[in-house]
């Protein structure tokens, strides 16, 4: 399957969906017949501002039905209990607070609906340079109710991010002798500390970075501390630079036994 078959793999497309941040590349596109609603940072109007110099196809954008300004997507959306599926490609990575983001989608899902994710894998982007996220960190910023990222998750993107002889995303081929190099340089990391002491300033970066199986033990840390409700019904390994995962409010799997997925996240720390 590619990836679009995958991520869409448990949607029923007369059903009723949201996407959130689909932005120029919508996985469940309303003009392909999708019953989707959108949910993004600014209209449509502002997406093809923000991408019309990036090289994208900027009529691939569509109407955004809810602008979200930081409020839950239940008080966005005035509905609870209500869709079948939402798809978030490329979302949970950019959360600054990844516990109330799952939280707010399980709020709108019915008791069948689903979460259909697809998340960078660290190892094979510019996050290669980055530890993965802890839950140390996570269940902090939840609690700390965190609304922008902070100067220490910032300084830690721009200090780190890194291209792969000049791309940002790659595969997991062997490349003879590749050259890595810095995104950004000190200058910027120090001007955004700056911009982010002195005026609050938001960046969008990748909050979290994981690997396949360190988010599959995450996400089973947060159910069976009770942070969460989603369970993982269904999870397929990194194509690519990303892998997916389906969350559902009904248990369909079991549980994996916890030292085995701590010695294959160790297994993955090794692997590039």
């Amino acid at each position: 399957m590619n990836r679009k078959e995958i991520i869409l793999k448990h949607v029923i497309k007369n059903g009723r969906g949201i996407e959130v941040g689909s932005s120029h590349n919508p996985i469940a596109p309303k003009k392909a017949g999708y019953n989707v609603q959108i949910i993004d940072h600014l209209d449509k109007s502002s997406l093809i501002d923000k991408y019309k110099d990036h090289g994208v196809n900027i009529a691939n954008i569509e109407d955004v039905d809810f602008i979200w300004n930081g409020e839950s997507y239940s008080d966005l959306t005035g509905r609870t209990n209500f869709y079948d599926w939402i798809i978030a490609s490329h979302v949970i990575e950019h959360t600054t607070d990844l516990i109330g983001f799952l939280n707010d989608c399980s709020n709108l899902l019915n008791e069948n609906g689903i979460l259909s994710l697809a998340i960078p894998d660290k190892r094979y982007c510019f996050d290669h340079f980055r530890p993965v996220s802890g839950l140390s960190r996570i269940i902090d910023n939840h609690l700390n109710n965190q609304k922008i990222h902070s100067a220490g998750a910032v300084i830690e993107y721009f200090l780190n991010a890194t291209s792969k002889d000049g791309k940002i995303a790659w595969n997991s081929s062997t490349t003879v002798n590749p050259q890595f190099s810095c995104v950004h340089n000190l200058d910027d990391a120090k001007q955004a500390l700056n911009n982010i002491i002195n005026n609050q300033q938001f960046y969008d970066i990748h909050e979290w970075c994981f690997t396949p199986t360190h988010t599959l033990l995450i996400l089973q840390d947060l159910l069976n501390l009770e942070l969460i409700n989603l369970h993982i019904i269904e999870h397929t390994p990194t194509i690519g630079h990303e892998f997916f995962i389906t969350l559902s409010k009904i248990k369909t799997t079991p549980q994996v036994e916890r030292h085995n997925l701590l010695k294959q996240c160790k297994k993955e720390a090794w692997s590039f």
